[in-house]
């Protein structure tokens, strides 16, 4: 709460700031006799002395270092969250025209009444009609510089063919959330965010694997560890993309999402598994603009991306017979750009590694296959998973259990919570053979097998 005062404070301050130069040039632009021209720049109105001032939105101005220029744009951007009716002065009607000022920029939202700017508005408030100024505007809105590096504010254009700064300008919803609650925004799954924070209470003593699986996990979480400073020690810093792609293949079960999961938390790194159902679209250029947002969004965090049931998404290439296949063939050279490129850690998890396709084969850092446990790692698993003996009935063999039936870890889980239930519903305090039993007859009917 004490944070939210802070910033709520010093936007006060930056919005009076913000309505004066907007004041300002309206009465420039539409001349007003009671301004004399050497007044009239907009520059001359100060902004608020931030330098002390401990607010979160305060820290963001001072990280960028952000001039006059780029305050301006970043209040503009946040208005519509925060005092939307400042910006109702662009409704303006022209006399002439009977509509709104073409230099004014802006849209009408669907839903929201109020005016929505563009980059046409903020170079409207910042240049006027100057065009040496203008032209010096439309570098805040390139690709490299912070504004949109590092996700400050976005742009989206409503239709193709239309001049560059009709696009809307908006203030991220990470930004949104720190310079308003002073909080740092771990985007949530939504239409526009089609992926899920993943975490977990098990630790790596819970996750059962073979030495040899172990060595390959141990080598991606080194390079998670210290994959910047390895690439500049041995001076691969030219030859290396920043980036690292891992695929983890083998059955249902087995580990792969507890392991991406783990290796995240042992970095202090979030992985977000992708959800397919949200991404894959019948429409064309669908899918691809969905997966730009996760891409985007990860550009610059530090995050594991996750794609589980990755054949679905990235699967084999077919021959061109019909448009959709080579619309299919186009999602696939999107998708395959796109993860070459990400400076983060992409793990693609499938079933089957023969479903991915060949090309995002040749360019994985690491494959690890998961298989099944052994009789050993089975007898682990149950150990971890019923680690009270005083919950089993003496008739319990988990040794007997590991050595005759072969499951995978999560289908042991489902065994043991089946357990829990039948015990539970009979009104036992102990679980027994049976019970276990009959819940790995349960799993085994998933796969066609029984006891």
């Amino acid at each position: 709460m004490i944070i939210s005062q802070a910033n709520a404070k010093t936007l006060e301050q930056e919005l009076a700031w913000f309505d004066a130069v907007l004041n300002l040039r309206f009465t420039h632009y539409f001349g007003s006799p009671d301004i004399q021209k050497e007044t009239a720049d907009i520059r001359t109105l100060t902004p608020p002395d931030l330098s002390k001032d401990e607010s979160a939105y305060a820290q963001v101005i001072r990280d960028y270092e952000m001039g006059f220029d780029e305050r301006l744009i970043f209040i503009l951007c946040l208005i519509p969250h925060l005092r939307p009716q400042a910006l109702d002065i662009f409704f303006t009607q022209s006399q002439v025209t009977g509509r709104t000022y073409t230099e004014f920029g802006g849209w009408r939202g669907k839903a929201h009444s109020g005016f929505l700017p563009t980059a046409e508005t903020a170079v409207f408030i910042l240049a006027g009609q100057e065009l040496n100024r203008r032209f010096d505007a439309l570098q805040l809105f390139d690709e490299q510089h912070y504004f949109l590096k590092q996700r400050l504010i976005k742009l989206e254009h409503q239709a193709s063919g239309e001049p560059f700064l009709n696009a809307t300008i908006s203030v991220t919803s990470e930004f949104l959330h720190r310079c308003t609650h002073g909080q740092v925004h771990k985007p949530d799954y939504s239409i526009e965010f089609p992926a899920k924070l993943i975490t977990s209470k098990l630790t790596w003593n819970d996750l059962v694997l073979s030495q040899d699986v172990m060595e390959e996990i141990d080598h991606l979480h080194t390079w998670l560890h210290q994959g910047k400073e390895l690439v500049n020690r041995w001076g691969l810093d030219k030859s290396v993309k920043a980036g690292y792609r891992s695929l983890f293949f083998g059955p249902p079960g087995t580990g792969k999402t507890l392991t991406a999961t783990l290796l995240g938390a042992s970095v202090g790194v979030d992985v977000y598994r992708i959800d397919l159902s949200m991404v894959v679209s019948k429409y064309i250029g669908e899918t691809e603009k969905n997966l730009a947002g996760v891409f985007d969004q990860a550009e610059n965090k530090n995050w594991i991306l996750f794609f589980d049931e990755a054949d679905a998404l990235f699967g084999k290439r077919t021959q061109t017979s019909s448009s959709n296949d080579r619309h299919a063939n186009q999602e696939i050279s999107y998708l395959l750009q796109r993860v070459e490129d990400f400076p983060g850690v992409v793990i693609l998890a499938s079933n089957i590694k023969a479903n991915i396709d060949e090309a995002f084969a040749r360019r994985f850092q690491s494959i690890i296959y998961f298989p099944l446990p052994d009789e050993t790692e089975r007898l682990r698993l149950w150990k971890n998973l019923l680690p009270n003996d005083s919950l089993l009935a003496k008739d319990v063999d988990l040794g007997a259990l590991a050595e005759k039936y072969e499951l995978s870890g999560g289908s042991l889980t489902n065994v043991v919570r089946y357990a829990a239930i039948r015990a539970t519903r009979m009104k036992r305090q102990q679980l027994e053979q049976t019970d276990l039993l009959q819940g790995i007859n349960k799993e085994l009917l998933k796969e066609g097998r029984t006891l």
